[in-house]
């Protein structure tokens, strides 16, 4: 009598390739402005450390248009977690003149960036409310990081439409 995982095991090199697997499992950060909308998303695999997430998000951010000076490519200031801080990141934040304010592990209480971080988490959580990213179906990063771009467009179409009315 075969046990459960034999039986379960395909039989021919037919069914291996067309047998189901789960997608690749990783990770979404979000870089969000002021007032908490997505500006760039990114989504590495489970198995990426944060730190060397805040670079090509920093890198990411678009330019922005002003009518009296000309255009942004930095922000004045970085805010982030824990998982962030590395001196290599706070050095290189300092270098492109951007005031990093990342909490130092073991020293600073959670209750001090949470007056900011939950504005990431309610961003996240609006990129969420489009059910095809809640769980991560596609098995191409690439489709999943497009569908992911798509859903904070459309965030920001919708949150940006209540303020012009």
């Amino acid at each position: 009598m075969p046990t459960e995982y034999e039986s379960h095991r395909p039989r021919s090199a037919s069914q291996a390739t067309n047998s189901w697997a789960p997608p690749p499992e990783s990770k979404l950060h979000v870089l969000t402005d002021a007032q908490g909308l997505p500006v760039v998303v990114g989504v590495p695999a489970a198995n990426v450390n944060d730190v060397q997430a805040l670079r090509p998000l920093t890198l990411g951010i678009p330019a922005v248009r002003s009518r009296r000076s000309p255009r942004r490519r930095r922000p004045n200031k970085v805010r982030a977690d824990k998982a962030y801080h590395s001196a290599g990141n706070l050095a290189w934040l300092r270098e492109r003149h951007i005031t990093p304010r990342i909490a130092r592990p073991g020293v600073e209480s959670p209750e001090r960036l949470g007056r900011h971080r939950w504005k990431v988490q309610r961003a996240i959580s609006w990129l969420f409310g489009y059910r095809r990213l809640t769980i991560r179906y596609e098995r191409k990063g690439s489709h999943f990081l497009a569908l992911l771009g798509l859903a904070a467009v459309m965030t920001c179409c919708k949150k940006l439409a209540k303020i012009a009315t």
